[in-house]
């Protein structure tokens, strides 16, 4: 098995830590929140409040299941447009508070059903796109799994993205190219290749700002890992003045 083969198998692991484990595991008070205020509650969206380091955040992430009940009620970690307003309430109630955003991302990609079309799937992505580059307070990022699509980037306009190891974060899936490109899913690999969606890849060219070592580490060890690189940045994100945060994440992405 190729190297990027492992990845991509790695990324979609079901046994991989999902945002809940990394919440309850490395903040504490975790109180989760439900609801965007408008239709229902979103499976594939979780998020709330608690505490790292003695400081409240606030925390959202995508969330897939380990069983087929689990993935039918988190919808296989594919949001509808209710979760992304969901997202957006948690975070517009972080900046009212002065709290940090920590995000979790792993999704195939925005649930691209009829139901989710006719609900406003694009204007609640595009929606948290806009709010999320001038939210007051700071915000980092971190794939843990899969990055698909604007399904993840809506929740990935942050001062700080991080990756795992094994995660990858892309356009579209390498299913999803190879069909495209060539008419032929089978040929997803050879697509993945292509596409430069590895960690190492997207380091190189700075559309992430940190691949966090997998390799060796027990869930424990990478936790540990997690909440000490979490700490140390958002000490330095908290630093800056508010204006000087804002113009660097502008910049983040305008560079691209």
């Amino acid at each position: 098995m190729s190297r990027i083969s492992q990845i991509v198998k790695g990324a979609r692991d079901q046994a991989r830590l999902t945002a809940l484990d990394f919440a309850h595991a490395l903040f504490e008070d975790v109180i989760e929140l439900h609801g965007d205020r408008s239709f229902r509650d979103d499976g594939a969206v979780v998020g709330g409040i608690g505490r790292l380091a003695d400081q409240p955040i606030t925390f959202v992430g995508i969330q897939k299941g380990r069983n087929l009940q689990d993935n039918l009620n988190r919808n296989f970690g594919q949001p509808h447009p209710e979760g992304y307003r969901k997202a957006l309430r948690l975070m517009k109630q972080a900046e009212k508070f002065g709290r940090p955003v920590i995000t979790f991302i792993n999704t195939a990609g925005a649930y691209p059903g009829l139901g989710a079309e006719e609900r406003g799937q694009g204007e609640a992505i595009a929606r948290n796109l806009m709010e999320m580059s001038d939210l007051k307070v700071p915000i980092i990022a971190i794939i843990i799994g899969e990055g698909g699509s604007g399904g993840a980037l809506a929740l990935a306009v942050a001062d700080r993205v991080w990756m795992l190891e094994n995660s990858i974060y892309a356009v579209l899936s390498p299913e999803g190219f190879a069909s495209i490109l060539w008419k032929d899913g089978s040929r997803a690999m050879e697509a993945a290749e292509l596409m430069k969606i590895t960690p190492s890849e997207l380091l190189v060219m700075q559309v992430v700002d940190k691949v966090l070592s997998e390799k060796g580490m027990s869930k424990q060890d990478l936790i540990d890992r997690v909440k000490q690189e979490l700490v140390k940045e958002l000490e330095k994100l908290q630093e800056l003045s508010l204006e000087q945060l804002l113009e660097e994440r502008y910049e983040r992405f305008r560079k691209y």
